[in-house]
């Protein structure tokens, strides 16, 4: 077992609850991601802008790992991506660690705090 990786999940999930004022699941955490990148501020968004917030949020987490390429943004200020490698055939267990992983990474400066 991991128990750097355990205490600082825990710590990422505390901070989001904190902030959210709910416990996070993976799914909102990617959704917080995204809508981190695209810092649009808070807005009403569509299902179709949820689902690409999603998205952006999965493609920054898995681009350091080496699967996307960030290729710019569009005039409305959403990066887009370009996938460069190959992923990984994974379980759903093994694409929540994954994720997870990731997610600690990227807000390692807050869990730091």
């Amino acid at each position: 077992m991991d128990f750097a990786f355990e205490r600082d999940w825990n710590k990422l999930v505390k901070m989001m609850m904190e902030r959210f004022g709910e416990q996070p699941d993976v799914t909102s955490m990617v959704f917080a991601v995204g809508l981190q990148e695209v810092s649009q501020g808070p807005s009403e968004y569509k299902k179709d802008d949820k689902v690409n917030l999603i998205h952006v949020g999965i493609c920054t987490l898995l681009e350091p790992l080496g699967y996307y390429k960030t290729l710019g943004l569009d005039d409305d200020g959403w990066p887009h991506f370009e996938r460069v490698g190959e992923l990984p055939e994974l379980d759903s267990d093994e694409q929540e660690l994954l994720l997870k992983r990731q997610l600690v990474d990227y807000f390692a400066a807050w869990i730091e705090e």
